[in-house]
């Protein structure tokens, strides 16, 4: 049965399908408290990164906090698709992926920080908390099963999810052809109610992340896999937090 159902791409029924039985009697099995753990190591790596890239900001450095930016990019992207495709990986990699991550988010807060200073003072941290708030909230929802990951649920999560995949690439190509979907980038309501919509998907993509590490705890899925999913359940945090800064940003110029 597959039970290893994501909207979150890093985190999938193949993987975990894969991983199973490699290296499992040697080096043991995965547990929900050693992913956690895990987690907690990579958001350490995620803020040193994020808080050396804005400093480089505070001090005047723009250039090579634009550099960096672009690195966490591109760098992320890369190590990001590397883990994906050799989970084996993600023990030496995720790390990395994190500081990278943290590169990219720590100087996109210190631009929009910026230029949200007088606008919507305390953009950024409004958005952190937000955004751990709003992951609290659905591990607990979790954890009490007040939503449960059904079947229906996690198809339904993950055909919304595929859906803004596929919109946010097609705006991409228009824009690159010279048509401006401008309700995408505005601060109408309905672009408010498009960026709720997806806040709203990215959390309850946290509910499958929590599901799939707990089922692959119990699954006896190899030890690195603790690695795997605290990588997996880091890329959808990072993705709710950059959702809810987009939201917060249009609300700033709707006022």
């Amino acid at each position: 049965m597959a039970i290893f159902k994501s909207g979150n791409p890093t985190l999938s029924q193949k993987i975990f399908d894969r991983s199973m039985h490699i290296e499992a009697n040697m080096q043991g099995t995965m547990s929900v408290r050693g992913a956690i753990n895990k987690f907690g190591f990579l958001m350490l790596m995620i803020i040193a990164g994020a808080a050396y890239n804005w400093h480089l900001f505070e001090q005047g450095q723009v250039s090579s906090m634009t550099t960096l930016l672009y690195v966490g990019v591109f760098g992320g992207l890369v190590t990001g698709v590397a883990i994906s495709v050799k989970p084996n990986w993600a023990q030496y990699l995720a790390p990395l992926y994190g500081l990278l991550e943290g590169l990219f988010i720590g100087g996109i807060s210190a631009v929009l920080n910026n230029a949200f200073a007088k606008q919507y003072p305390g953009l950024i941290m409004q958005a952190v908390g937000l955004t751990f708030g709003v992951a609290i909230a659905m591990f607990l929802l979790y954890n009490f099963r007040i939503i449960k990951a059904t079947e229906k649920f996690k198809s339904v999560i993950i055909s919304a999810t595929a859906g803004i995949c596929i919109f946010y690439v097609l705006t991409m190509l228009l824009r690159l052809f010279g048509v401006n979907v401008a309700f995408m980038y505005d601060s109408s309501m309905l672009s408010i109610g498009i960026s709720l919509f997806v806040v709203a998907i990215a959390a309850l993509n946290l509910i499958l992340d929590f599901d799939m590490i707990e089922q692959g705890a119990e699954q006896g899925a190899p030890k690195f896999m603790e690695w795997y999913g605290a990588f997996g359940l880091l890329v959808t945090l990072v993705w709710l937090y950059l959702e809810i800064l987009r939201l917060l940003s249009k609300v700033a110029n709707n006022k």
